[in-house]
């Protein structure tokens, strides 16, 4: 297991880079109240078919509904 510091961001690369992609959809204080879920549902999707470097360029649902996520 694996714990980063506090206020030490850099330490959790993906993660941070994940939260990027994610505020492209939902800016930072962002009310969720105000999204349906089918905006929450859209984002997820794109999201999980994004191609990513740190995956070999396959996107998280290639590797989540194959064997390749297996080995």
């Amino acid at each position: 297991i694996y714990f980063a510091n506090p206020y030490s961001s850099w330490q959790r690369g993906t993660n941070e880079n994940t939260n990027g992609l994610f505020r492209q959809y939902f800016p930072k204080g962002s009310d969720f109240d105000t999204y349906s879920e089918i905006d929450v549902t859209y984002a997820m999707d794109s999201l999980n078919n994004r191609p990513r470097k740190r995956l070999g360029f396959f996107t998280p649902n290639e590797l989540f509904f194959t064997e390749k996520g297996c080995t």
